[in-house]
């Protein structure tokens, strides 16, 4: 078994190190937002991503946003997004990163972006520009990395099924919970049903989403059918309590592009102006948030953690603590620490931080319960006392 998993954590190790995973952010920034409470004395510490979430809290006017992320090329995508905002009309942004797609990708490229990027990015894109040229048998932006290429294969998948694709979009644009509900009911055994089931619980796929083998040990041990009973669940919330008309996130791979009506904030023409002004407070650091708080030390107002201390805490201990401890040395009073998991309940604080901080727990569970994503089982709001 040791062997096993040794295999497979390499297996995740390269897809982590060596691909773009992330072309859009995967947590519901609207609820974020909510729980951050982010003004102009804000300082945020986050990971990257990809970069849209930060984008979105710029609307508040936060001090600074440093993004965090040890995947250089998470960092790269935010890199090309800040270019577009310094150096791009809107129509040609949203072409980019609206329909995932631009006719004259490359001389945009190297006419209009490439000259402010940093060097690591520049390397990047030099290599990959023709993920927007919409040649070849992707034809979106948002069908690369290795996510995109996972709802990419989905989506041949479901293309195949007319009737199936056909009755999602209606879910998608029904007009009432009652009847999304109803046609999500209909459809349900269909989406998850015994091919999905195998494809979805394979250690490579969830890899390529993102999901090390620690988070999909938890499903295993919760769900009778693995990640697949997770998927289902988060599905069912989404689908059956919450109005689809705005959810990006979905929309986005099924159809490959994002809509003027149903997109992220920034990406929304009345946003773009006061993101172009404010594009400079967002700051990139390819390293760990330990390293950075080392190398940067403050008393920040702001953490987004995402979930990687599931991974930390099934891993490596002493890491885990470490992050903390320079998390709360780097911390003022009030300081909000933002962070979700795959588990249900949460049991790794150190009690040093059980000690530091209070958790705010009314407003975290409306957030969680409005969030369009549903893709975590439980978020936390820790705030240093």
């Amino acid at each position: 078994m040791k062997g096993i998993n040794d295999l497979r954590d390499w297996v995740f190790r390269q897809v982590h190190t060596k691909n773009l995973v992330y072309n859009t952010c995967w947590e519901d920034p609207r609820c974020d937002r909510q729980l951050l409470q982010l003004n102009r004395d804000s300082e945020v510490v986050m990971i990257t991503s990809a970069g849209c979430n930060a984008l979105d809290y710029l609307l508040d006017d936060p001090k600074k946003i440093n993004c965090i992320d040890m995947n250089p090329r998470q960092n790269a995508l935010l890199e090309l997004k800040k270019s577009s905002f310094h150096h791009a009309n809107y129509a040609e942004h949203w072409a980019m990163f609206g329909d995932g797609v631009m006719a004259d990708a490359e001389v945009h490229y190297q006419q209009k972006l490439r000259s402010s990027l940093p060097d690591f990015a520049a390397e990047y894109w030099d290599e990959n520009w023709k993920y927007f040229n919409g040649k070849g048998i992707r034809k979106s932006f948002y069908h690369f990395s290795t996510s995109g290429t996972l709802a990419w294969i989905f989506n041949k998948y479901l293309k195949t099924r007319k009737k199936l694709y056909r009755q999602i979009k209606q879910m998608f644009d029904a007009s009432t919970l009652v009847e999304q509900t109803k046609i999500y009911n209909r459809i349900e055994g269909k989406i998850a049903n015994k091919l999905v089931e195998f494809v979805v619980n394979r250690h490579l796929t969830m890899s390529m989403v993102g999901v090390p083998r620690s988070q999909q040990l938890l499903f295993a041990k919760k769900y009778e059918r693995g990640a697949m009973g997770f998927i289902q669940e988060c599905l069912r919330k989404v689908f059956t309590q919450i109005p689809t008309h705005d959810n990006y996130f979905y929309r986005l791979y099924l159809d490959g592009k994002y809509t003027k009506t149903c997109c992220p904030s920034y990406l929304e023409e009345q946003n773009f102006a006061v993101l172009k002004e404010r594009i400079d407070q967002i700051q990139t650091h390819t390293c760990t948030i330990s390293a950075f708080l080392k190398d940067n030390p403050g008393k920040y107002s702001h953490y987004i953690l995402l979930d990687h201390q599931d991974w930390l805490a099934a891993n490596s201990i002493p890491v885990l603590e470490e992050e903390w401890q320079l998390i709360l040395a780097n911390s003022r009073p009030g300081t909000r620490i933002l962070l979700r998991s795959a588990a249900h309940q949460v049991d790794f604080f150190p009690q040093f931080v059980l000690d530091a901080v209070e958790f705010e727990q009314e407003l975290t569970t409306k957030t969680h319960a409005e969030d369009r994503v549903g893709t975590y089982a439980s978020v936390y709001l820790a705030i240093v006392k």
